[in-house]
């Protein structure tokens, strides 16, 4: 495997893990609102989800979620292709 290509692996599977420790949030916000009753703020949870769905795709202040995601992967793709 030549070096630019190991790179683009490494890149594309730390961006992959982000994405999916992203969605242990997601999953925590999702209970949250699943688990509420009549008497919980269903609105604020709700709220609360939408954060964490938007950063899993756009990315929080310090990742760039499922949009660096989808660069290194097409970084990944051109390169296999070159050969």
């Amino acid at each position: 495997m030549s070096e630019d290509l190991e790179k683009a692996r490494k890149k594309l599977d730390k961006e992959f893990a982000d994405i999916q420790e992203a969605l242990g949030e997601i999953h925590v916000a999702f209970d949250a609102v699943r688990n509420a009753g009549p008497e919980d703020n269903i609105h604020d949870l709700l709220a609360e989800l939408e954060k964490k769905v938007k950063n899993a795709r756009d990315g929080g202040v310090v990742g760039s979620g499922a949009n660096s995601h989808r660069r290194a992967l097409a970084k990944y793709n051109e390169l296999i292709a070159e050969g």
